[in-house]
């Protein structure tokens, strides 16, 4: 299917269109790549016709943005961008294009969110662990690591089946980050492990910290889920960088 670029409706009404753009308009099924900036300044577009032509790689990449092209339609808006880069008019950016920029930057950001986390738990998982630790191991304000371990999950498996120990698994992690610090986090270590990470913390408070998380996971109104059902949690200590 042809296409026809648009310049400005002065254009197309017979009004006499800027000297740079009369013969720049393609009619055809495609819309060829702007060529790259010229690099001999005898071969650059006068002064003058800079704001024409810029007009015309804006109106062509509003096409290509409506069009889905949008690979294209970006070379066109750095084509208008270099072009008005002594002007003081702002580039017009096409709407399409606008959204779909912010589309994908959501799209990149849950993608890497979702990277980051333990499908089942929703936890951080172990590769952001690792990536964490890199990055806060000799932190001078001190780190807490917590390992957290629940006690005879086996027999809640084999006693309840597995979908019942996905949904505890699910609910612990739930409860362990009730009361955690802003700066902490928990990420899943193995099947039924956690990391609790206390970053800038002191001995003591890390201690007091995984005591609280421990009664609250034996607290929990379990029997709501299973009449009967009793969970807890073993937790160890770790500090590095404080005495």
């Amino acid at each position: 299917m042809g296409a026809v670029a648009v310049v400005r409706s002065r254009t197309v009404t017979g009004a006499e269109p800027c000297p740079a753009a009369r013969h720049d308009v393609a009619v055809g099924p495609a819309i060829p790549a702007p060529a790259p900036p010229p690099t001999d300044e005898q071969d650059r577009p006068d002064e003058q016709d800079r704001p024409c032509l810029a007009e015309l790689h804006e109106s062509i990449a509003t096409l290509l943005a409506s069009r889905g092209q949008w690979r294209q339609a970006y070379q066109h808006l750095r084509s208008a961008l270099h072009l008005r880069a002594e002007e003081r008019e702002p580039i017009r950016v096409p709407e399409q294009l606008r959204h779909e920029v912010d589309r994908l930057r959501r799209e990149h950001a849950e993608a890497r969110e979702q990277s980051q986390r333990d499908s089942l738990t929703a936890s951080y998982n172990r590769r952001y662990l690792d990536q964490r630790l890199g990055d806060l191991t000799g932190d001078p304000g001190g780190l807490a690591l917590a390992l957290v371990d629940l006690d005879w999950f086996k027999h809640v498996n084999d006693t309840h089946g597995h979908l019942l120990g996905d949904r505890v698994l699910q609910r612990v992690v739930e409860v362990l980050c009730d009361g955690l610090p802003a700066s902490a986090f928990c990420a899943r270590y193995g099947g039924e492990e956690f990391v609790l990470v206390l970053p800038d913390v002191a001995p003591a408070a890390a201690v007091a910290i995984c005591e609280a998380a421990r009664a609250r996971v034996e607290q929990h109104p379990w029997d709501a889920l299973v009449p009967g059902l009793r969970v807890t949690v073993s937790i160890g200590v770790t500090q590095q960088g404080r005495g």
